[in-house]
């Protein structure tokens, strides 16, 4: 059985989805963050050097980083998550599993940072959001008719760009990116992710 080690109000959520899509049972191990500072508690450290959520645990073997944790568990279970091999669907859905942990947070986390410096970071915020208008843009472009980016149903890649097209939204972004406005409403009225909402506890991009 798989064991998850959750952190509330991180990208860990997306796992929790994909588990309860794939109706796979799980142990949740659950961590709070720290009200005052907003920083991972320091019991994660134990579980992984980085101190990080999500790590994903089975039969003693730990995996971190939320992309990995996505294909592995795919590959094992939810192989129609995946496209065809070989096929260009599969090459778009391999640059997009990429993008959602590394071009598309790279400006959400200088952002979130930035925000914390006050005066100090006013020099780069129109830097930041201008690249955060473009990955977003990019994001409204690749959503298909079908209201998913790779395939005309869910697949791995649409749990990875959930969280970032939740920040999206978030920031006041429905008017601005509607597609993904009605991609975040269509997740979040899934019975799978509101099972892992139930489970995972808060999470304030619900």
């Amino acid at each position: 059985m798989f064991i998850v080690h959750h952190l509330n109000n991180s990208r860990s959520q997306r796992i929790l989805w994909l588990l309860e899509e794939l109706e796979i049972e799980y142990q949740l191990r659950r961590y709070e963050r720290d009200p005052v500072t907003n920083l991972a508690p320091s019991e994660l450290a134990s579980v992984h050097p980085l101190g990080k959520s999500p790590v994903l645990e089975e039969n003693g073997r730990k995996i971190a980083e939320s992309g990995a944790i996505v294909e592995y568990v795919c590959n094992q279970f939810g192989r129609h998550l995946l496209p065809r091999k070989g096929s260009d669907e599969a090459i778009t859905h391999m640059e997009l599993m990429h993008f959602a942990e590394g071009s598309a947070m790279t400006p959400i986390l200088l952002q979130l940072y930035t925000g914390r410096l006050g005066s100090a970071g006013e020099p780069l915020k129109p830097r930041i959001e201008q690249q955060l208008d473009s990955h977003f843009q990019y994001m409204e472009h690749m959503l298909r008719p079908s209201g998913h980016f790779v395939l005309d149903d869910l697949s791995a890649a649409d749990i990875m760009l959930s969280f970032p097209a939740e920040i999206a939204v978030k920031q006041d972004g429905g008017k601005r990116y509607p597609k993904l406005a009605a991609f975040v409403q269509a997740v979040h009225e899934r019975p799978a992710w509101q099972r892992a909402l139930e489970r995972g506890g808060t999470y304030r991009f619900a």
